[in-house]
């Protein structure tokens, strides 16, 4: 069956882009400040090297706008911030997130009301 860690980054994996859309949607950010973000909300497992490909494939995809701005004495930093597509995406997504929690949760209930 795997390990408790391999499940969780299989799950993760499967909506990481949605986590994503949803913290840009907040405000726009830049990958490192998005990695933090997502960890203050209990996704400990991301990582930089997890995030930039996704972020990339947003980016191809129209879900996400990009643009520079000067960071504090380093080079200009690549901000994402939400597109209308993008929008668009993660409301469709969260309706698709939560009904698949939804029946998942029927079914675990079984093991619960059995114990």
């Amino acid at each position: 069956m795997g390990t408790a860690q391999g499940r969780r980054s299989q799950l993760l994996r499967g909506v990481l882009d949605l986590c994503l859309l949803a913290v840009v949607e907040e405000e726009p950010a830049y990958g490192y400040e998005m990695t933090k973000r997502l960890k203050a909300r209990g996704l400990q497992t991301v990582g930089e090297g997890s995030i930039y490909p996704l972020l990339g494939r947003l980016e191809r995809e129209g879900l996400v706008d990009t643009y520079r701005a000067a960071s504090d004495g380093g080079p200009p930093r690549k901000y994402y911030r939400m597109s209308r597509e993008g929008r668009r995406e993660l409301e469709a997504g969260a309706s698709e997130w939560r009904a698949a929690r939804d029946a998942i949760d029927a079914v675990l209930g079984l093991i619960q009301a059995e114990v």
